[in-house]
């Protein structure tokens, strides 16, 4: 089904316009069907993904550093990580060096979870079953050119791309 038919509209300002209204929507969409495949395991999103960054790591991981891999940057990492705690998934331990440091590490039961979702990546990734791998790539591209913003130089002569 095509934007137009989903939203029922026929007209855009702009075929940039377009394609805001066609990330915000195909967004949303995506959301709910993801957010179908984290129900059966009790966890959000971003819980799975503070588990996934936890077991990438290999090594426990303070809040902050934790934040700043998150996909969701607006995410409550501390309350997030809480609740982990609270599903015995990860565990918090204070640094000896300074006891204001808390690091956050994955318990058992945390990668049992993970082994047991990773079984289901094809599922996962079936939201793209009508995307060949080249057009896959491309979407990647062009999703990260979109994120691609200007920003001054350092001796403020040009303006040198960065990704956001």
């Amino acid at each position: 089904m095509t934007l137009e038919e989903d939203i029922n509209q026929h007209v855009f300002r702009t075929e940039y316009q377009k394609s805001i209204l066609n990330l915000i929507f195909t967004f949303n969409w995506m959301n709910e069907r993801v957010n179908r495949f984290f129900e059966p395991f009790d966890i959000t999103q971003q819980q799975f993904n503070i588990l996934r960054i936890l077991r990438g790591a290999g090594q426990p991981l303070s809040t902050l550093q934790i934040r700043q891999r998150m996909l969701d940057k607006m995410s409550d990492t501390s309350r997030i990580v809480d609740r982990l705690v609270r599903k015995g998934m990860v565990k918090k331990s204070v640094r000896r060096e300074d006891r204001r440091l808390v690091d956050v590490l994955l318990t058992d039961k945390g990668k049992k979870l993970l082994q047991t979702m990773d079984g289901l990546n094809e599922e996962m990734e079936s939201i793209f079953k009508y995307l060949s791998v080249d057009e896959a790539k491309q979407l990647n591209f062009l999703l990260d050119k979109i994120r691609t913003v200007e920003k001054p130089a350092e001796d403020g002569s040009d303006k040198t791309p960065i990704t956001a």
